[in-house]
């Protein structure tokens, strides 16, 4: 109980910006004074929070501030993508004090733990934040994911990754905890940190890597599901007459609303010449990039392509959002910035026609305001959020 209340002051204290005074921390939290004044005192003592002035909000004594210590604790945040590693150190209130970005080695597991891990030391030297104050190291990965193990389970997109265990082996490798979250929910969860929404926000996370993935977000709290792998959406059918996908089905969502799926429709068209697209994450990226580049500059065949991309994804997002009556929608991910502005035109009228709760609201659609680093940010979000971030579940009694 004396944990699940010191989280609560905290996260108090993190979402008021300008701090809170004890008697408003009282008023907010509903715990009592005595309470406010035992916790924030060992706050105090530890360095997480500190007094930051007196105001005088009417007779009686001056009312004394409290804010967080920013840089008092620190996380580094990873995410794995087939074709990029990025990596960002947070300070407590989740702001990038430092970021790197580098391309993935090969798909085999030992090369990429080991530059993961020579980068994340790269990372915390070049900051100069004295490593005794970094909390953790939280890793966004594609799943499927063992979470007991802390184990990478066959990701369709890194061949070679059976059972590798990420968790164990990078801790190892740099000396810090280190917790292993899906790609997908750790971009929910630096979205949920940026404060937009309200304390009961409820939305669909669609996450656009090198796959497509998508998170929930519950009054507040990120859904995992049982073995924390809510999300694999790739076999949907989001259009019957589409390609068939491995799994023996037609117009998956993994072979129509992928930037493969998408590159592959720009060379069928003759906007690229047929090359190893088909095989190599970082062209497919390249080119995914050059043909948004061409529909902002007015080519109308990229643009017709990016286009009929956004219908399957419309499609994808009803069905979410009709299954899981959420508030709204977002996008995020490494490949959202270049298909945002026509998605963003296109889907929303798409999904207005035809969600199942139209008659009476519009859903909102928007991108993440973290921008393209949302999956290394929330995977150092949450690292934090497992320190600061009150949940139910930590009052229960354990056998």
């Amino acid at each position: 109980m004396g944990d699940f209340n010191q989280s609560v002051i905290l996260e108090a204290v993190r979402h008021a910006g300008d701090g809170l005074s004890r008697i408003e921390l009282a008023e907010v939290t509903g715990l009592s004074a005595q309470t406010v004044t035992n916790i924030t005192r060992r706050l105090l003592d530890d360095g997480l929070i500190r007094e930051a002035g007196r105001t005088i909000t009417g007779p009686g004594k001056p009312r004394v501030t409290l804010r967080l210590v920013e840089e008092s604790r620190f996380a580094v945040g990873v995410h794995l993508d087939p074709a990029v590693m990025t990596f960002v150190l947070l300070d407590l209130a989740g702001e990038v004090v430092r970021r790197s970005r580098v391309a993935t080695p090969s798909p085999d597991p030992s090369r990429i733990l080991t530059a993961m891990a020579e980068r994340i030391e790269e990372l915390v030297a070049d900051s100069g934040v004295d490593r005794a104050r970094i909390v953790g190291v939280g890793v966004a990965a594609p799943g499927p994911l063992d979470a007991e193990r802390g184990t990478v389970m066959d990701p369709p997109k890194l061949p070679g990754w059976h059972g590798v265990e990420l968790r164990a082996e990078l801790s190892q490798a740099t000396a810090l905890p280190v917790l292993l979250e899906k790609d997908t929910t750790a971009a929910a969860v630096g979205e949920l940190w940026t404060g937009r929404g309200p304390v009961d926000d409820s939305f669909v996370f669609l996450y656009l890597g090198t796959g497509i993935g998508a998170a929930i977000v519950r009054d507040g709290e990120a859904v995992r599901g049982s073995t924390h792998n809510v999300g694999e959406i790739g076999h949907i059918v989001v259009d019957p007459d589409g390609p068939r996908c491995p799994c023996g089905l037609r117009g998956c969502v993994d072979v129509v609303c992928t930037p493969l799926a998408i590159v592959a429709e720009a060379e069928r068209l003759g906007l690229f010449a047929p090359d190893r697209a088909n095989a190599d994450v970082e062209e497919v990226d390249a080119r995914l990039t050059a043909l948004s580049a061409q529909a902002a500059a007015g080519d109308a065949a990229a643009l017709s392509v990016l286009r009929g991309s956004a219908e399957p994804v419309a499609t994808l997002t009803r069905v979410l959002t009709d299954l899981l009556d959420v508030d709204r929608v977002v996008f995020g991910g490494p490949s959202w910035a270049r298909l945002a502005d026509v998605y963003l035109a296109e889907i929303p009228p798409l999904l207005e026609q035809s969600s199942a709760t139209r008659a009476f609201r519009s859903l909102p659609v928007d991108g993440t305001v973290v921008g393209d680093d949302v999956g290394a940010v929330g995977a150092g979000c949450a690292v934090l959020d497992s320190m600061l971030a009150p949940r139910a579940s930590d009052l229960l009694l354990g056998d």
